[in-house]
């Protein structure tokens, strides 16, 4: 069961407000100054292995990493989760069918832009997840190929991002 993360009742106008997915210009702005909020999905298989995909993009790019995605302003955290279940694995999760992991730090020394002169922050709320295979349709935006490993091998695996091992202890 997911953390129970807002039992405060906001007004009317704010949980109306849609989503703000930032322009590239924006979000270069806001990663050289703030950190990022992340949700990051592990996601197990019947045989409990945990799906991995090798990264196309900066941070982490040509590591091995669990599915995830930034957070956008106004979106409840309930909403990201099973937006970013249905961007990065093909069909929406409920955020309901979620095991809240704990919140991680990711602190990387490039960025998305490929720009000199600025790290990233990500505080990343880890989840995890148990699914069918047959049920996913893995999207290629994010990452070049996909496999399922198991908790040892991913342990032993030196292009498994250590940030993902995070996850697993």
């Amino acid at each position: 069961m997911p953390l129970c993360y807002n039992t405060l009742k906001y007004p009317e106008k704010m949980t109306n407000e849609n989503p703000v997915k930032l322009n590239r210009a924006d979000l270069i702005q806001v990663v050289k100054n703030a950190p990022l909020a992340s949700i990051d999905l592990v996601v197990k298989n019947s045989r409990s292995e945990i799906l991995l995909g090798l990264r196309k993009n900066e941070p982490a790019k040509d590591y091995w990493f669990v599915p995830g995605g930034r957070i956008m302003k106004n979106e409840r955290i309930a909403q990201a989760f099973e937006r970013i279940s249905e961007e990065e694995l093909g069909i929406e999760i409920a955020y309901e069918q979620a095991e809240f992991l704990g919140v991680f730090e990711h602190f990387y020394s490039s960025n998305f832009a490929q720009k000199e002169g600025f790290t990233t922050h990500y505080v990343a709320l880890g989840y995890r997840i148990d699914v069918s295979e047959n049920a996913l349709q893995l999207p290629n935006a994010q990452h070049h190929e996909y496999k399922w490993l198991s908790k040892d091998s991913i342990k032993r695996d030196e292009k498994v991002h250590p940030y993902t091992k995070a996850y697993l202890k």
